[in-house]
């Protein structure tokens, strides 16, 4: 069997940063949660404004054009407010969240920052069924009505935000899943909502929910060749933690992604040795805001693994 060899990819610019604000720390304890937060895992800590300061300063810097906030769930760091405001004076900011810590006087502060500023204010909500039935099962009893009750607030305070979901049924039956979505969330009054729907990361929780990777589902340099680069978010993009900076928000908590301690000291590639380096390959625009062309692209195409993954599989014993 030939040795398998990760391909190395460099760091073309820096142009977006995110900010793991509330570390591993959440509210819930989603079963498909690809870095397995809860109220319990102190691996990454809460981000206080004090060490996100230095970062965002530095940031600046180096010409950073938007950023991200996710966790665990942003709205249990107490300086989530400050921190926001602080970047959009610098830049367009999107946080991800679950909504169910919103409220209506945390929806009008949102609304106050995002009208205050001449950029940008997103908002992501994940919600992973269109009802009780499909979503609680993974994200936990109730928490299908508390994230629909935040989306609420959130259409009713001037927000569109974007609902994304994890597929955890068969790819063909999008079509379907989306449009007893819609219907669901027109009866809260958001009629023409933006949803993007993201493959499952079977790392953390989702290993044990569903199943892991199969050995073959790695990146080879062979693969990258004629491949675009830019779909995967780590050739422009970093995450800042309370333990420094890292390659992606995929990796965060995996050693041998931290690559420093500063931005400065992060401008550098990254060898793609990770498994779910695979979905990022297959799907791209994985945790961006983009709808991502190349999740469309996916979705139509077979789901066998491309043809340098069978022959690594072939390989193997």
């Amino acid at each position: 069997m030939s040795k398998l060899s990760f391909p190395f990819l460099p760091l073309t610019t820096l142009d977006t940063l995110w900010f793991q604000v509330a570390g591993t720390l959440c509210n819930l304890r989603c079963h498909h949660c690809f870095i397995s937060c809860s109220p319990e895992n102190h691996t990454l800590g809460l981000l206080r404004y004090e060490q996100f300061a230095p970062h965002l300063e530095e940031s600046v810097r180096h010409g950073v054009k938007e950023y991200y906030f996710t966790g665990g769930e942003p709205f249990i760091n107490p300086d989530i407010f400050r921190i926001l405001e602080a970047t959009l004076a610098v830049g367009p900011a999107t946080v991800l969240t679950n909504a169910t810590r919103l409220s209506e006087e945390k929806v009008a502060r949102l609304a106050q920052l995002r009208d205050a500023s001449i950029y940008s204010l997103e908002l992501r909500v994940s919600i992973d069924g269109f009802s009780p039935e499909t979503n609680d099962p993974i994200r936990g009893e109730g928490t299908f009505a508390m994230a629909m009750s935040g989306v609420q607030m959130l259409v009713a305070g001037g927000f569109l935000p974007i609902i994304t979901s994890m597929r955890s049924w068969p790819i063909q039956d999008d079509d379907s899943f989306l449009a007893e979505f819609r219907a669901r969330l027109a009866e809260i009054g958001y009629l023409h909502p933006r949803m993007k729907l993201l493959p499952s990361l079977k790392i953390g929780q989702e290993a044990e929910r569903d199943h892991g990777y199969e050995k073959y589902e790695f990146v080879t340099e062979q693969m990258m060749v004629g491949y675009d680069e830019s779909l995967l978010l780590c050739h422009n993009s970093r995450v800042v933690s309370d333990k420094g900076v890292h390659v992606c928000p995929i990796l965060v908590d995996k050693p041998d992604a931290r690559l420093g301690s500063t931005l400065d000291d992060a401008m550098q590639g990254y060898r793609l040795r990770h498994q779910a380096c695979s979905t990022c390959y297959t799907f791209g625009a994985l945790c961006s805001n983009a709808t991502g062309s190349g999740m469309e692209a996916a979705r139509q195409s077979s789901a066998e693994p491309p043809a340098h993954m069978e022959k690594w599989k072939a390989a193997l014993p």
